[in-house]
């Protein structure tokens, strides 16, 4: 795995909403700290209303990930809902293109990894697989249907 990132009270993390294209979802996102362990929490409540339905954070890489990466591991804890990893690429030029691929959490910090190959295009105009050393970010997101979001990521990376 190359070195994950870590949730650290600096870290650079944006918090995005539906409420940037008159969706009428709200949330936030914040950097935690328990038992001296820092991590990131999205909560929030997503609404697919007024043809909305996410709230995202997402981190700007400072460098791609090396080619020999096969996927994206995380280190998550949540409410038992799936939630969703999109990750942006050089072409990914659009707002609202990104590649997704879903994530399941419990109550427990459990390490998943997902594969490149398990992430699928959100358009037509953008190629079938993921180049990693393309990847310029990666986004925690709830979306596509109405429920209360709680999802904390302690560790990114790529292994």
């Amino acid at each position: 795995m190359t070195d994950p990132i870590r949730m650290t009270p600096d870290a650079s993390w944006t918090f995005v909403s539906d409420q940037v294209m008159g969706g009428v979802s709200t949330g936030g996102a914040r950097i935690e700290t328990e038992q001296g362990n820092s991590y990131l929490r999205l909560t929030g409540q997503v609404s697919t209303a007024n043809r909305g339905g996410f709230i995202q954070a997402r981190i700007a890489l400072d460098s791609p990930p090396p080619d020999s990466a096969t996927g994206v591991l995380i280190r998550t804890r949540g409410n038992g809902e799936g939630y969703f990893i999109h990750l942006r690429t050089g072409g990914t030029l659009l707002p609202w293109q990104y590649y997704q691929a879903p994530f399941a959490t419990t109550p427990d910090w459990t390490e998943v990894r997902i594969p490149f190959s398990a992430f699928k295009p959100s358009g037509g105009l953008l190629r079938d697989q993921i180049r990693p050393d393309s990847v310029r970010s990666i986004g925690i997101v709830a979306y596509g249907r109405d429920h209360a979001a709680d999802v904390s990521v302690a560790e990114v990376g790529f292994y």
